[in-house]
């Protein structure tokens, strides 16, 4: 999708991109190679194919902080079959107080777990993050990245983000992670349906006053799993927005 995108070029927005697109200019090679663009001067082509060139440069060199900053965020579901190799699906939990307690990342077939008190600092999540190029959360754009930095000012927060909540909103899909989760038939791990974020917040608490091993492992299991089902359902959300856009000659 990410090839087919032009709504990155200086003024040009969806609509425009439409236009692109009925006109046969389905990518960026597409627009290089056509001399002349119906309804666009000759002197803002040149201007365009100097950004489509660029485009082409930093994509080749696989440097998805140019399009992250290029894109508007709500278009950075286009990057997303890219990157998908890169992505780190994230997800915090916090006490009553709003303190962070854990930090989730899902990436590389992997999941890294940072519990405070233990192994939850600047340094080391600061090191996990620079191993990816995108950022899929849920409602991450209003709680988990602010939060983080609140609590971590200097944290390498510079990747290109897709917040599936607001995706899912523009595609009609309105409430909460486990909701939408139900929808699309994405199952939870084993001991965890009907556990919400209160109930992590209790984990939290039995692990912190009682140093209850059980509740602790639970809670690492329940941000797991949110992190883990943000791959499955950022793959049917992209799959869902590619189809609604549809770039196409006929779009």
């Amino acid at each position: 999708m990410i090839e087919s995108s032009f709504c990155f070029l200086t003024g040009v927005g969806t609509k425009t991109e439409r236009q692109f697109w009925r006109q046969g200019l389905l990518t960026w090679v597409d627009f290089l190679s056509r001399p002349s663009v119906d309804r666009i001067r000759p002197a803002r082509k040149a201007g365009y194919d100097a950004e489509v060139a660029r485009a082409l440069e930093h994509y080749g060199a696989g440097d998805s902080r140019y399009f992250g900053v290029r894109l508007p965020p709500r278009e950075h579901w286009r990057l997303f079959e890219w990157l998908r190799a890169r992505a780190a699906y994230l997800d915090i939990e916090t006490d009553s107080f709003g303190r962070i307690t854990v930090v989730g990342l899902y990436g590389h077939g992997r999941m890294t777990s940072f519990v405070r008190g233990e192994s939850l600092d600047n340094r080391r999540l600061a090191e996990a993050l620079r191993q990816y190029d995108l950022l899929v959360t849920f409602n991450g754009t209003t709680f988990d990245l602010p939060m983080l930095l609140a609590h971590y000012p200097d944290l390498p927060l510079d990747h290109a983000h897709v917040d599936l909540c607001l995706l899912g909103r523009r595609l009609g899909y309105n409430g909460g992670l486990k909701a939408i989760e139900r929808q699309l038939g994405i199952g939870r791990m084993e001991g965890l349906d009907g556990m919400s974020g209160d109930d992590a917040v209790r984990c939290w608490n039995r692990w912190r006053h009682r140093r209850d091993l059980e509740a602790r492992a639970l809670l690492l299991h329940y941000n797991e799993a949110d992190c883990v089902n943000l791959e499955p359902l950022a793959d049917a959300f992209y799959r869902l927005m590619v189809q609604s856009t549809k770039p196409s000659s006929t779009a």
